[in-house]
């Protein structure tokens, strides 16, 4: 008989990682109307919608770095790292992907 470890029989769990993405989202969410509030008087040949691509790309790239933190954090032992170093790159995979999304709502308006 083989012996299973309890990380093997974990089974994902749709409920935390919405949680989890959720979180994510909100942070992005927070982050991007911190920095747009910042704009005063923005270039009319952005359009009057100029707001909009922002405000839905940083907090999907949010939510994704949200559930990339729960797989990574939930499942660690099956990819074979040590919880350590998988928080911390979860972190870091959160924050770059933040900083792509913030590239990619803001390429075109702010950032030329």
């Amino acid at each position: 008989m083989v012996q299973q470890h309890d990380y093997q029989k974990q089974h994902w769990q749709p409920a935390a990682a919405a949680r989890r993405a959720l979180t994510g989202a909100a942070i992005g969410l927070a982050l991007i109307t911190i920095f747009l509030i910042g704009v005063k008087s923005p270039d009319p040949a952005w359009g009057d919608l100029w707001m909009l691509r922002p405000l839905l790309i940083v907090p999907m790239a949010g939510a994704l770095g949200g559930l990339i933190n729960y797989i990574l954090l939930q499942y660690h032992h099956r990819f074979g790292i040590h919880k350590a170093i998988a928080v911390v790159l979860s972190v870091l995979i959160f924050v770059v992907g933040l900083w792509l999304g913030f590239v990619l709502g803001l390429a075109g308006t702010l950032w030329h």
